[in-house]
């Protein structure tokens, strides 16, 4: 079953004459995406694996520190 979701518009939508906009949803797993103009086609993509999160990047892959 499919929660009720809230939806939001992107601060990025002008509000002029052109009403298509990204609305962003979010469940304590999930972001979801979808356009105003095609609502039912809903974009839900899987988090990442908890070991990629806590996974350090590597000496190698670090940005050099500041001067």
């Amino acid at each position: 079953m499919t929660p009720d979701l809230h939806w939001q518009k992107s601060s990025f939508s002008g509000g002029g004459d052109d009403e298509d906009c990204l609305e962003i949803s979010a469940t304590p797993t999930t972001l979801h995406l979808r356009e105003s103009d095609t609502p039912a086609a809903v974009l839900s993509p899987p988090p990442p694996p908890t070991s990629a999160r806590a996974t350090p990047r590597p000496p190698s892959s670090r940005p050099p520190p500041p001067p």
